[in-house]
C-alpha cells in the first residue's frame, strides 16, 4: 500500500507528457489536456485483468499523444486502483469525478455496478471495461459498456453449440460475479430458442477451489459439454480438475480466460478446452481488410512493448480508448453531453470489431465479433466454425 500513491502520480505525469519532444511543446499549444480517468484493479482477485487494462490503456494513449493528441490538446491519463471491491471503485470514482472529463471503468463487474449510480449523478461519460449486461440494461445514458456483453457471448456459445449438434449443455457458474450471473442468466433465457437444454446447473463461489461435485453431477448426467462462467483463479483451478477428472466431454470457458493469465497457470490441462474470445485475440487468422488493420495496430505495438500479444483485457483497454477519442473529435470537444451524444452515433471499427453504438444500444457489439476458440499448444485457436465466421468479418 505504502507505493500505490506514488507509482499513481509517477504513471499521471509520464502519460501526460509522453511525446513531448521538448519545453516548447508545452501541453498542446497552450490548450488545457483532455483529462481521463481509470478506475482499475491493480490489486486483489482481479488484477491479472486489470493490469493488462492499464497496460493498453497507456500505451494508446501515449500513441494518441504522439500524434498530437485530439485537436491539438493532449490526453492526461489519473489510474486509481479499485483493489478489486466495489467500495473502493466508489471511493476512485469520487476522486477522479471533479477532475475529468471521462473515465475508463473498472475490469471487475461488482465495481462497475457500485459505480453506475453516480455516473448517472454526476453526467460523465464513462466507458465499461467489463461485461456485464445490468450495465446497459435499462440503458443509463452516460454508461457506456467496451466488452461485448455477457449475454452477447452467451448468444454466441449458443450458435456455436447450435452449429456443432451440442443439445444438452451443463452449466456452472460464480454466483458472486455479476458478470458470470450476467452469462447464466442470458444462456438460461436464449436456449429455449437455439435448441439447447441445460441440465444440471451448477453454482459455485469466488472463493472455490474444489469441483468434485460439480464434475460428480455432470458425469451421472447426459450433458454433451460443460460451459463455466467464472473469472480469475477458479477457472483455473476448475481447468486442472477437469483434466483429472476422466470427464470427455468438451469444457467451454468465456473471454475471462482469452489470456496468457489462464493459459500459463492452467498449463497443459488447458489444451483442448473451448474458450471464447473478441477476435482480436485471434487476429492472424482475420482476412486483410480494416478490422485486420485495426487488430495489427495494437498486437504490434503491444507485443514490442510487453513481449507478448495482447490479451482479452488489452484489446478491451485499447478499443475503450479509441471509441472514446473518437467520440471527443466527433463531438468537437470535451463536453459531457456533446461526448455523450457522440458515442450514441458512432461507428468504430477497434481492435474488438466494429461498434454501432446508439441511443438504445450502449453495448454495440454483436456476436460476429466473438472468435469460439480451441487451446493448442499453448495458444488460442480457432474453430473451424468460427474460421468460417471469422472470413466475413475482415472487411467491415
Amino acid at each position: 500500500m505504502r507505493r500505490t500513491v506514488p507509482l499513481l502520480l509517477t504513471l499521471t505525469l509520464a502519460i501526460a507528457g509522453a511525446g513531448c519532444g521538448d519545453d516548447s511543446a508545452g501541453d498542446g499549444g497552450g490548450q488545457d489536456p483532455i483529462r481521463v480517468g481509470q478506475i482499475v484493479s491493480l490489486t486483489g482477485n482481479y488484477s491479472p485483468l486489470g493490469t493488462e487494462n492499464q497496460k493498453s490503456v497507456a500505451l494508446a494513449v501515449e500513441q494518441i499523444n504522439a500524434k498530437g493528441g485530439i485537436g491539438g490538446r493532449r490526453l492526461e491519463l489519473t489510474v486509481r486502483d479499485d483493489k478489486s471491491m466495489p467500495d473502493q471503485a466508489v471511493l476512485a470514482f469520487n476522486e477522479l469525478k471533479g477532475d475529468s472529463d471521462a473515465i475508463i471503468g473498472s475490469p471487475f463487474s461488482n465495481s462497475a455496478l457500485a459505480t453506475i449510480p453516480l455516473v448517472d449523478r454526476e453526467e460523465i461519460p464513462y466507458l465499461s471495461l467489463t461485461p456485464a449486461d445490468e450495465q446497459i440494461q435499462p440503458v443509463h445514458p452516460y454508461v457506456f459498456v467496451v466488452p461485448a456483453t455477457a449475454g452477447t457471448y452467451a448468444e454466441a456459445a449458443l450458435q456455436y453449440f447450435q452449429a456443432s449438434g451440442l443439445k444438452r449443455i451443463a452449466l456452472a457458474f460464480d454466483t458472486k460475479s455479476a458478470y458470470a450471473g450476467a452469462g447464466a442468466k442470458g444462456l438460461q433465457a436464449k436456449a429455449g430458442t437455439y435448441g439447447v437444454t441445460l441440465a444440471p446447473i451448477e453454482e459455485f463461489q469466488t472463493t472455490a477451489t474444489e469441483f468434485g461435485a460439480v464434475f460428480t453431477h455432470v458425469r451421472s448426467s447426459t450433458a454433451q459439454a460443460l460451459m463455466v462462467w467464472a473469472t480469475g483463479a477458479p477457472a483455473v483451478a476448475l481447468t486442472k480438475q477437469y483434466a483429472a477428472s476422466g470427464l470427455t466431454i468438451p469444457l467451454v470457458l468465456t473471454g475471462a480466460q482469452a489470456s496468457k493469465l489462464f493459459l500459463e497457470p492452467a498449463g497443459a490441462a488447458a489444451d483442448g478446452v473451448i474458450v471464447s474470445s473478441s477476435i482480436g485475440v485471434v487476429g492472424s487468422a482475420l482476412p486483410a481488410g480494416p478490422q485486420k488493420v485495426a487488430v495489427d495496430e495494437l498486437t504490434t505495438s503491444f507485443t514490442a512493448k510487453y513481449g507478448y500479444p495482447p490479451p482479452q483485457f488489452a484489446q478491451d483497454g485499447y478499443s475503450g480508448v479509441k471509441l472514446l477519442a473518437a467520440a471527443i473529435e466527433k463531438a468537437g470537444g470535451t463536453d459531457r453531453k456533446k461526448v455523450r451524444d457522440a458515442l450514441e452515433g458512432l461507428r468504430l471499427t477497434t481492435p474488438n470489431g466494429t461498434y454501432a453504438y446508439s441511443a438504445t444500444d450502449h453495448g454495440g457489439l454483436t456476436t460476429d465479433y466473438i472468435s469460439i476458440n480451441t487451446v493448442r499448444g499453448g495458444t488460442f485457436v480457432p474453430t473451424d466454425y468460427s474460421k468460417a465466421k471469422l472470413a466475413t468479418v475482415g472487411g467491415k
